[in-house]
């Protein structure tokens, strides 16, 4: 199964969305989500920030914000119990802040955050959604102008986040924001789409960040080369549910969609867990017996039957979901 999250556990973000956008007219909004949609999704690298009026932000917001903040906090979640909690947090290409929030609630020990983003309408919305969160990291949060190019250097930080924003970098920029992200931060967290392209910006990153000296904390619980090969792809999902204003943006008649996504956590030192295996696959359900899709230890992919014979780790196979750690520690 996906995991089901609504857009923000406590609701703060949808909360948030609704204050700032409601006063907005959807039909004002729709054609500007499909352009960039279409922007998004052509695969080329914009040559400029694509969002460049106020509009073109709220309607990011509207449409990109709550699945963006979905997957990251799924991210956050479980990479949390096998890190040492950050206390300060960088945030490059932000937008309008998924990533900030998502941290915000999985990490009440963050006491400062900095979100660099080069579009200034991105900018102000984010510094807008933020003034009124009920997170103090999130009000006193700061956001700083940046373009991310081959000599960037970015200041110290316990955690590094870079979400949805890789393929929006050419290939020399993009390995060097992950250098820079390697050399400041304790942990680096990256997300891209859950697509084959997104996948493979992900495994070179992560051979980035291993070369640089850290050690994969999620999903992967090796070090080895990604065993995931041929036409598949290593990508987990998260069931966002829509609001009526998401579902009128993006002629969407579910009250859901999933969101999917690739993704590398990495932490200098050796305080790092990592999970015993990683679920990468939805487990397949048939009477009596789960069968799981596993990224082992030891660097291989294993398809592992648990009959209900072995009655508590079948109780936990059935419970088990897409991206969960196994076996259950």
């Amino acid at each position: 199964m996906v995991p089901d999250l609504s857009p923000d556990p406590a609701g703060a973000l949808g909360d948030a969305l609704d204050r700032a956008l409601d006063g907005v007219p959807a039909g004002r909004l729709a054609p500007v989500v499909e352009r960039l949609i279409r922007d998004y999704r052509s695969g080329s690298v914009p040559g400029a920030p694509i969002l460049r009026t106020a509009d073109d932000a709220a309607a990011y917001a509207a449409y990109r914000m709550p699945a963006t903040h979905a997957a990251v906090l799924d991210v956050l979640e479980r990479a949390a119990a096998r890190l040492v909690a950050p206390s300060s947090l960088l945030d490059l290409g932000g937008g309008t802040g998924a990533a900030v929030w998502a941290a915000a609630g999985v990490w009440p020990e963050l006491t400062a955050a900095t979100v660099l983003e080069a579009a200034a309408p991105a900018r102000a919305l984010g510094q807008r959604l933020a003034g009124g969160a009920p997170s103090p990291l999130l009000r006193a949060a700061r956001w700083e102008p940046a373009v991310l190019g081959t000599s960037t250097t970015l200041p110290a930080a316990d955690l590094v986040t870079a979400c949805y924003l890789l393929g929006e970098l050419p290939g020399p920029v993009r390995d060097a924001v992950v250098d820079a992200a390697a050399r400041a931060a304790r942990v680096v967290v990256l997300v891209e789409p859950g697509t084959p392209a997104g996948h493979a910006r992900i495994l070179a990153a992560r051979d980035r960040l291993l070369a640089a000296g850290l050690t994969v904390a999620a999903p992967c619980p090796h070090a080895d080369a990604c065993p995931v090969t041929g036409d598949d792809w290593c990508h987990f999902a998260v069931r966002v549910g829509r609001s009526s204003r998401h579902r009128v943006l993006k002629a969407g008649s579910l009250g859901h969609e999933d969101e999917k996504f690739s993704y590398v956590v990495a932490a200098r030192g050796d305080a790092v867990t990592r999970a015993p295996g990683r679920i990468v696959r939805h487990p397949r359900t048939r009477k009596g017996l789960v069968t799981l899709r596993v990224c082992q230890a030891d660097g291989t992919l294993r398809d592992t039957p648990v009959p209900r014979s072995r009655a508590e780790l079948f109780r936990d196979a059935r419970d088990a979901a897409w991206g969960d750690a196994w076996p259950p520690e």
